[in-house]
């Protein structure tokens, strides 16, 4: 296995080339922006199915089925292109690199601080005779890249903030994306421009720790709630929607300011991860349940029509049967709209794989399968609530059965008769019930019809 610092190639015009994500949102901006940068260098973007002379797959790492997937996807790209130049990026390739490359199939792997450079170091993508490994310690990934998707989805995931500087006992993102650095407001504000100039309806600001926005050279210059303000008076864009915050992040001023906003929606998605306090200090969560609970309180007694999503984490370390029950009518008590939960996997090079009390997949996969019933539930009683509504959806171009489906302003999912002028088009409608795969089902309203929910 050689093991490189820069490769220079000679440039073969209109190679094919496919991408492949894994992962958050934050990945797909990554993997939109590395894409537009091989097209600018006359590489053609294909479909993964489309025989590509080259594969970028682009990792996860925040649990062990996300890297189990990245084998997998090795495999796919090498049965459908024997020859192909397959390179692996992203999370895990930081975290592990050696061990990617001895993956069959696998010709280079590039780290955090590589990435972003992967066309000008592989440039010419002439398979190695042995995999190419390009992946320097965490410490240098300490540049903000500015990345956002295009053309992929109608909604847009902007990246304003990267790595993180909390130490949570279970996560290895820290090591995977460096501390934590951001945009300026000034260029967000610019990309949000260029991003309004094409026919994108909604943005999705998108971060490692969104919240923890403007720390710039390892010192805090910006404040989040600034950010949103500043982008609220960006014109050509409909919607902004806010990714995931911390709720010790979130403060009431930034809900008050999203209550009132012209354009930032009522979604808020929120971590909890356990509604133990027990658990939370275990985990080195920097608040109690009482916060969220006091978050959560915040944003329906300003919205009450608001979506509010949660994580949380199931089978950690020490979680005893009562400390799953805690959380369990902890999250059953709040008024929030759906979960995603995630079943603990143990993680290298954390303080969690240390900790006593190891709890038997068994029992980890009968808590998540509690939760998610429980989601069901409250997504369930969300969108009831929301029965006789009038909402305004973009509508995506997703078409099933003749139905096509969009999200209201408050994250709901709503189908309705296909209508070819509607695809990425904000149209009022009404919602008149819940289907059988739980999506509402919606009626158009003219433009000049006024509802309230």
């Amino acid at each position: 296995m050689a093991i490189l610092h820069a490769s220079s190639v000679i440039f073969a015009a209109m190679k094919k080339v496919a991408f492949y994500t894994l992962g958050c949102k934050l990945n797909y901006s990554e993997t939109s922006a590395i894409s537009r940068k091989f097209e600018e260098k006359g590489y053609r973007k294909v479909d993964f199915t489309d025989s590509p002379d080259i594969f970028i797959i682009n990792t996860c790492s925040v649990t062990e089925n996300a890297d189990k997937k990245c084998h997998k996807i090795v495999r796919e790209a090498r049965s459908i292109s024997p020859e192909a130049y397959v390179a692996i990026i992203g999370c895990y390739a930081q975290l592990k690199p050696k061990e990617i490359a001895v993956i069959p199939g696998v010709d280079a792997v590039l780290g955090a601080s590589e990435k972003f450079r992967l066309v000008e170091l592989l440039d010419g993508f002439v398979r190695p005779p042995q995999p190419v490994v390009l992946a320097s310690d965490i410490e240098n990934a300490n540049v903000f890249n500015k990345s956002y998707s295009l053309h992929d989805r109608t909604r847009t995931f902007l990246k304003v903030q990267d790595g993180c500087d909390y130490s949570c006992s279970f996560c290895t993102i820290p090591l995977a994306r460096g501390n934590s650095r951001s945009e300026t407001i000034e260029n967000v504000v610019i990309t949000a421009k260029e991003i309004a100039a094409t026919d994108v309806k909604e943005i999705v600001l998108t971060g490692v720790n969104t919240g923890d926005f403007g720390i710039q050279d390892g010192v805090r210059k910006e404040r989040f709630f600034d950010l949103i303000k500043a982008l609220d008076e960006v014109s050509g864009i409909e919607r902004f929607r806010i990714s995931s915050i911390e709720p010790n992040l979130l403060s009431n001023e930034a809900i008050e300011f999203v209550a009132r906003s012209k354009r930032f929606v009522p979604h808020f998605h929120i971590p909890l991860q356990s509604g133990s306090d027990k658990i939370l200090k275990l985990m080195r969560r920097r608040y109690k349940r009482e916060l969220y609970a006091e978050r959560v309180a915040s944003i329906k007694s300003r919205m009450p029509h608001a979506c509010i999503g949660v994580d949380v984490i199931v089978g950690f370390p020490g979680e005893q049967h009562e400390d799953f029950l805690e959380t369990y009518n902890f999250i059953n008590e709040l008024n929030i709209s759906y979960l995603h939960v995630f079943t603990y996997s143990e993680r290298d090079n954390t303080a969690a794989i240390h900790m006593p009390g190891k709890v038997p997949m068994k029992e980890r996969h009968e808590r998540s399968r509690m939760l998610h019933i429980l989601s069901d539930k409250k997504r369930r009683v969300f969108y009831e609530e929301n029965i006789n509504s009038a909402r305004d959806v973009l509508f995506e171009n997703d078409i099933e059965g003749g139905m096509m489906h969009g999200f209201t302003e408050n994250y709901i999912r709503v189908s309705a008769a296909y209508d070819p002028m509607m695809i990425n088009e904000v149209q009022r409608v009404k919602i008149i019930g819940i289907d059988e795969k739980g999506h509402a089902i919606s009626v158009y309203l003219e433009k000049d019809v006024l509802l309230h929910a």
